[in-house]
Parts: structure tokens; sequence; C-alpha cells
């Protein structure tokens, strides 16, 4: 049987971090930005993880 192809997509997205969660870019950091708090800017700025649920089936793009 073939190997699995990792998702050139999801590769480019996620990040699996050393316990095996995944981590992702928040969205809403590309425009309107004037119009956003500093605050607001700088926590879109961190990494979030993933839940559970989400995380399984990025895990299969990714071939893990």
């Amino acid at each position: 049987m073939p190997k699995q192809k990792t998702h050139s997509g999801a590769k480019k997205r996620f990040k699996i971090t050393g316990s095996g969660k995944v981590k992702k870019q928040q969205a809403g950091l590309r425009h309107n930005l004037e119009v956003k708090s500093g605050k607001k800017k700088r926590a879109l700025g961190m990494d979030s993880i993933l839940s559970p649920a989400d995380a399984k089936g990025i895990k299969k793009l990714l071939g893990k």
C-alpha cells in the first residue's frame, strides 16, 4: 500500500507541537487594521491551539 501524501495546503498552515497538539495562525490580521485596537492586534498575532475534534482531521491531512 502506498504512503499517504501530506496535504500541501495543510503543511503551510498548521504545526504539530511536541505534545501532539495542532497550532495555527489566527485569522483577522490581514486588513482593516486601523479600526482594531493594539490589544486586539497583539492577541491575534499569537498562535492558537485547535480543538481536539478539529485537530483529528488536520492530523490526517498531515499524515500523522
